[in-house]
C-alpha cells in the first residue's frame, strides 16, 4: 500500500477533498457558470430552468476546462453536475436531449477527472461542502453544503451528514496499510489493536449515520430532494437515455448512466476488501461493481489496492487468538449495523412514501435498481462473516 495522501486521501478528511472547497474561486467562463448553478434555489421553483440555463450558460465553456487545476476542475464538476440534474428533472417530465452549453462541458469536465457526465457522489457530497469556522475541526456543527439544488435544512443535512461519515471514516483508512501489514508479520497483538480501534471509529460513522432523522424528514426527502440526484439507467422515466448534444464521439444515441447514491462512497467497499467480506452473484452485486468507474480515480485504486494485500480475514481465522478474533468480529458487526440502518432508512425514507413521480419510483434506487430486497441480502451477508470465538 502507498501512503494514504498518494490516494488523494487524509487521516482527519477520509475521502474528502484535502483542500478547502470553498476557498477555491473559478474565473472566466467557469466563474459566470458556478453564478448561475449557485442560483439553483432560486431558478427551480419557476418552472421553466431548463429555459433560464440554455439562455444563461456560456456556450462554450468547454473550451477552457483542459487548463483547469484539479481543484478548480472539481469545483466545476460541482456545479455543472448540478446544472445538469436541475435540467434533466427540474420540470415535469424529463428531456431527451441535454444542451450543448451543458453536455459538451459536463463531458469535458468528467473526461479529466476520470469520472461519468452527470451528478457523482464526489460533486454532491465529497467535494461540495466547506467549513463555517476553519479553526475549528470538521463536524456536523461546523459545516454547510456549498451547491443546492432547493436548499433548505433537509437537503443539506442529506448530504452534510454524509459528510460527516466520510471524515470520521479516514481514521479507519490511516491504519489500513498497518492492519495489512501487521496480518502479513504475523503480529497479533498489532493487528488486534489496529482492529479495536478500528471498532471504535465504526461506533462513531453509526452514530453520526443514526442523527439523519434530527434535520432531514422522509416525507422531504421523497420530494425535495431524491428527485434531482437520479441518473438515466434503468431509469423507466427515460428508456432511451439522454443525447449529449454537441459530443461528437456519443452522436445522436442516447446515453444511460448510473444516478448519484451513497453507494459510490468507498468506505464500504474498502472495509470489505480489508476483512474479506464477499457477496454472492445478484443484480445488486453487479451493480454495485459498475459502480466503480463512478469514484473518483485515486480511490478506486485505493480499493483496488487493499483487494490485492488484505489477507486479514484469513490470518484472523488461521491464528485462533479469541481477542483477535473479538476484535475482527467488532468491525464485521459494526458493518451490519451500517447496513442494517441503511436499509431502515432505504424503508422510511423511500418505500413507505407510497407516491411516485417521473423517474422517482419508490422501488428503484436513484442508481436504478430494485434495492430493497438486496440491501437486506447485503446486510445478512456482512453478519455471515462473523467468525467462531
Amino acid at each position: 500500500m502507498q501512503r494514504l495522501e498518494d490516494y488523494d486521501m487524509s487521516r482527519d478528511r477520509g475521502y474528502l477533498c484535502r483542500y478547502n472547497a470553498d476557498d477555491v474561486k473559478l474565473s472566466g467562463l467557469m466563474a459566470e457558470a458556478a453564478s448561475t448553478a449557485l442560483r439553483l434555489p432560486q431558478l427551480m421553483p419557476s418552472g421553466r430552468v431548463r429555459h433560464i440555463l440554455k439562455s444563461s450558460l456560456p456556450g462554450d465553456a468547454d473550451k477552457e476546462i483542459s487548463g483547469l487545476s484539479d481543484e478548480h476542475a472539481r469545483m466545476a464538476m460541482v456545479h455543472y453536475s448540478f446544472m445538469v440534474q436541475a435540467y434533466v428533472w427540474g420540470e415535469h417530465s424529463p428531456p431527451e436531449v441535454l444542451p450543448r452549453c451543458l453536455a459538451r462541458p459536463i463531458v469535458a469536465l468528467a473526461d479529466k477527472l476520470g469520472q461519468q457526465p452527470l451528478l457523482p457522489y464526489s460533486g454532491y457530497v465529497l467535494d461540495n461542502w466547506g467549513l463555517i469556522d476553519k479553526d475549528r475541526p470538521l463536524g456536523l456543527d461546523n459545516i454547510f453544503m456549498i451547491q443546492n439544488f432547493l436548499s433548505g435544512q433537509d437537503e443539506a443535512w442529506f448530504v452534510l451528514v454524509h459528510v460527516a461519515i466520510e471524515a470520521a471514516a479516514g481514521a479507519i483508512f490511516d491504519i489500513t496499510a498497518p492492519i495489512i501489514e501487521a496480518a502479513a508479520q504475523d503480529d497479533i497483538v498489532a493487528l488486534r489493536g489496529y482492529l479495536e480501534t478500528a471498532a471504535q471509529v465504526w461506533a462513531n460513522i453509526n452514530a453520526i449515520f443514526d442523527r439523519m432523522p434530527e434535520g432531514c424528514d422522509p416525507y422531504v426527502y421523497f420530494n425535495r430532494v431524491r428527485p434531482y440526484i437520479h441518473g438515466w439507467k434503468d431509469n423507466p422515466a427515460l428508456p432511451g437515455g439522454i443525447i449529449y448534444e454537441g459530443v461528437e464521439r456519443y452522436g445522436a444515441q442516447g446515453q444511460a448512466f448510473r444516478g448519484q447514491t451513497g453507494s459510490q462512497s468507498s468506505i464500504v467497499p474498502a472495509m470489505d476488501a480489508l476483512l474479506g467480506v464477499g457477496h454472492a452473484a445478484d443484480p445488486l452485486k453487479a451493480y454495485l461493481d459498475q459502480l466503480h468507474i463512478y469514484r473518483p480515480p485515486s480511490h478506486r485504486r485505493f480499493i483496488d489496492d487493499i483487494r490485492a494485500e488484505s489477507r486479514v480475514r484469513d490470518y484472523v481465522a488461521k491464528a485462533g487468538d479469541k481477542g483477535l478474533t473479538a476484535a475482527y468480529n467488532a468491525n464485521i458487526q459494526a458493518m451490519a449495523d451500517f447496513r442494517s440502518r441503511h436499509l431502515e432508512y432505504a424503508a422510511s425514507y423511500i418505500n413507505k412514501q407510497g407516491k411516485t413521480a417521473a423517474g422517482n419510483d419508490t422501488d428503484v434506487g436513484t442508481g436504478g435498481t430494485p434495492f430493497m430486497r438486496y440491501l437486506k441480502k447485503h446486510r445478512d451477508e456482512t453478519a455471515a462473516r462473523l467468525l467462531k470465538v
